[in-house]
């Protein structure tokens, strides 16, 4: 493009300084040098300002080096000079790489003339606006309709909008047979197979794109080990991914701070993998978490990831806060999720379970309710988690209740499974049988014969038999027997029940009943009470070893017979006394029992060290003995009553044979500094 515009313009313009400023234009396109071409663009437009070709190499120079805002505002200064149909690629791509991605797609929608260029940059637009629909169409007419050099590349765009269905889309990806030549195509088939749940396939596919990219790499001898091991931080880092999926979260954990460790340039990379660490952390190494969260703020994370990938990671910087009991702050992200996202119930269930930690759980239910009234598409999880809320708090009923308004899982075998046990648990047995009752009726109108229909049946006639309703199991019993009149055990059952309801027709439903030839099975018996079930094993006698004898028993061979102890009698047993007829009862319900008596109180215990005891504290207290009249201590004496205006003494422990016992400390005067 260089050499033709200036080119053109040179023999346009003659000889001169213009001439050769344009001479120097062109050599330096030619080499790539756009810095001095822009200085030269510079000095032919302040001579003439509205020069179209200078101005369109201006914009030019402006974008290979990176200046795409000073590329926009010389192009909408000069809006008479340069017309959409002149400048209209470079505005829109200068648009899209200051990620104004909206005005680019307006800018291209108003070019007339589609060329190959603009459809490329088209494509990118869509891609970016998550339109993958329209920009698969956009890149299967560019692969069917160019030959050049860059078909390997469109088909590595394509890919990467197939892997986009098929993750986020939910969407199963087209095969357009695309070949998987480049690690590149590789890696995206890999995302397309995590889409649809293959993982082990996707696992195959990231070791197949590594092997490539190592290769492809090796190729240049200017790449160090350092440059492929970053080129290759986002292969291992979706399989970290495969691997926490597949339950190996030490693996993936080691793998992720891998990547972490290498600090790619890519911001968008670094935020996926430090969001899926903070994943695995949950609730627990939360200072690891609030480092790693740090990354996921990174300037620009927002133009590079995926709606639902931000989506992802700020309802996990919501969970985050709500776990180190950060209140404020979760509450004020959690209000801009649902201001981003109205109907998307995950802000919701978070703000209740913020509510919960707090113990209000009543505002969480409210809460909940409410979400349901307003957003029925997303009911169904919501309920769910008011119904577990409800089983919290004792409410089971209510529980029960709301699990039972859930249309879509009404008939569910486990949501018929839990009212079930609900029920039963609040002795609720007739609300359980209807439980079981509108399940089958609908699965008699919708599957009659399934599995599912014929499973509820046999359940209900079971609980119908245990909790005593024999007459409403026959019907049960002779459904299931219709269905299959070979089931022995049904009709074993059948008849019981009859036999307590209407006995002539148990009598005629015996005849069904196999004779005992042919209900006799080769049952070996031995087998089976040598089993490991079998709570009696009948003892084989032992064999006998070599040609010896049994020796003949003699009379000292005779077993003698034990004689039984007569039991001990109490030391105090006097036999000529009538023994207490009620003894055998406990004390407080014998006749005579009259309470402690109060008003005694139990000797003190001292207050000193373990080992003094009651007794002693008696022997030193004098005042119990009448005949020693009260004698004042001796000085240097340790034994003694202590005097009246003196604190009693501390216990000490009973000295050893020839210690002597310690002085019982005494109260010193007022004015001395100190305690005891």
């Amino acid at each position: 493009m260089f050499s033709g515009t200036f080119l053109s313009n040179l023999m346009a313009s003659g000889s001169g300084p213009v001439s050769a400023l344009w001479t120097e234009i062109n050599r330096c396109g030619q080499n790539g040098d756009f810095t001095r071409a822009l200085k030269a663009v510079n000095k032919i437009l302040h001579e003439n300002k509205d020069d179209v070709t200078a101005l369109r190499c201006k914009i030019v120079c402006l974008i290979q080096n990176g200046g795409f805002k000073e590329a926009l505002n010389v192009m909408n200064t000069h809006t008479k000079s340069l017309t959409s149909d002149m400048i209209g690629f470079e505005k829109a791509y200068c648009e899209y790489r200051l990620n104004r991605v909206d005005h680019a797609l307006k800018t291209i929608q108003g070019i007339p003339e589609q060329t190959d260029k603009l459809k490329e940059l088209y494509g990118q637009v869509l891609y970016r606006l998550e339109r993958y629909d329209e920009c698969l169409a956009v890149y299967k007419d560019m692969i069917r309709n160019s030959q050049d050099d860059y078909e390997e590349e469109r088909k590595t765009n394509l890919s990467a909008v197939l892997a986009a269905q098929s993750t986020w889309e939910n969407t199963s990806a087209e095969d357009l047979g695309l070949p998987e030549s480049s690690y590149e195509l590789c890696y995206n088939a890999a995302c397309c197979l995590i889409g649809q749940g293959q993982l082990s396939q996707a696992m195959q596919k990231l070791q197949k794109a590594e092997e490539l990219c190592r290769k492809s790499l090796a190729e240049d001898s200017d790449v160090t080990e350092e440059d492929v091991e970053a080129e290759l931080a986002i292969i291992h880092s979706q399989m970290a991914y495969v691997m926490q999926l597949q339950g190996r979260t030490e693996d993936a954990l080691q793998l992720y701070n891998q990547v972490i460790k290498l600090k790619p340039s890519d911001v968008g990379l670094l935020a996926v993998t430090a969001n899926n660490i903070i994943t695995i952390n949950k609730d627990q190494n939360v200072f690891d978490s609030k480092k790693k969260v740090k990354l996921t703020s990174a300037e620009g994370v927002e133009h590079k990831l995926a709606k639902k990938q931000l989506q992802a990671i700020e309802i996990n910087k919501a969970l985050l806060a709500m776990y180190t009991n950060q209140a404020d702050q979760c509450n004020k992200m959690l209000a801009s999720l649902q201001t981003q996202n109205p109907g998307h119930p995950r802000p919701v269930l978070i703000k209740v379970a913020q509510l919960c930690r707090e113990k209000q759980h009543n505002k969480a239910i409210e809460l909940l309710q409410r979400f349901s009234d307003q957003h029925p598409e997303s009911a169904s999880g919501i309920k769910l988690t008011m119904a577990q809320l409800y089983v919290t708090q004792g409410h089971v009923t209510k529980a029960c209740d709301i699990l039972k308004s859930i249309e879509e899982m009404k008939y569910k075998p486990g949501m018929i499974s839990a009212l079930v046990t609900m029920y039963t648990h609040e002795e609720d047995i007739d609300s359980a049988i209807d439980v079981f009752t509108q399940a089958i009726q609908y699965y008699q109108s919708e599957q009659p014969g399934s599995a599912i229909h014929l499973s509820l049946v046999r359940e209900a006639a079971n609980y119908k038999l245990k909790y005593g309703r024999k007459k409403e199991a026959t019907s049960d019993l002779e459904q299931l027997w219709k269905q299959n009149k070979k089931d022995v055990h049904t009709l074993a059952q059948l008849i019981s029940a009859y036999s307590l309801v209407d006995q002539d027709k148990a009598k005629a439903l015996s005849k069904h009943l196999p004779s005992p030839d042919t209900m006799s099975f080769n049952v070996d018996v031995d087998e089976l009470e040598n089993s490991h079930g079998a709570t009696y094993i009948r003892k084989k006698a032992a064999k006998v070893v070599g040609e010896s004898q049994p020796k003949e028993q003699g009379p000292e061979g005779v077993k003698k017979k034990k004689k039984k102890k007569k039991g001990k009698l109490p030391k105090n047993y006097d036999p000529k006394s009538t023994p207490d007829p009620e003894r055998w009862l406990p004390m407080r319900e014998r006749s005579y029992y009259r309470g402690k008596k109060k008003g005694k109180k139990k000797e003190q215990v001292g207050r000193g060290t373990q080992g003094a005891t009651s007794g002693a504290c008696a022997e030193l207290d004098a005042s119990k003995s009448a005949s020693s009249p009260p004698t004042s201590p001796r000085p240097g004496s340790g034994t003694g009553t202590a005097t009246s205006n003196a604190v009693p003494p501390r216990q000490q422990k009973p000295a050893a044979a020839g210690a002597t016992r310690k002085k019982a400390p005494q109260k010193k005067k007022k004015g001395g500094k100190g305690g005891w």
